[in-house]
């Protein structure tokens, strides 16, 4: 099971990255401009995230590599995902009933590790 733990999300780590500096969210969001202290505050809880310009500010801020923020982002790569069910049905009819029967994540995840495991353990 994947467990998320302190420093292992992008908010967490810019959480981290602006306690070092004794940052408000109030100051940081005056310092970057263009963003508000809500806004920050719904990014670092995970509840939105940042624009690929408002990440760009941040990294350059922090001084930390844009990549290294943008790998923490959990969303999935919607674009890439639409993609392979446009082009592979399978693909498409599978995401379907994992919608459709209300697969947890987790449930998606042992999955995915038990079907890894059987795998390896063929090899």
């Amino acid at each position: 099971m994947l467990t998320v733990g302190m420093g292992n999300t992008l908010g967490d780590k810019l959480r981290q990255l602006r306690d070092a500096r004794d940052l408000s969210l109030r100051e940081l969001a005056k310092q970057l401009g263009g963003v508000t202290a809500a806004h920050l505050s719904d990014i670092e809880f995970g509840r939105r995230y940042p624009s690929d310009d408002l990440l760009r500010k941040l990294a350059g801020f922090f001084r930390v590599e844009e990549g290294e923020l943008h790998s923490l982002d959990t969303r999935p790569p919607v674009e890439e995902i639409k993609r392979r069910a446009q082009s592979d049905p399978v693909f498409g009819l599978a995401l379907r009933k994992l919608v459709d029967k209300e697969i947890s994540p987790e449930e998606m995840l042992g999955l995915i590790e038990g079907r890894r495991k059987e795998e390896s353990d063929k090899k």
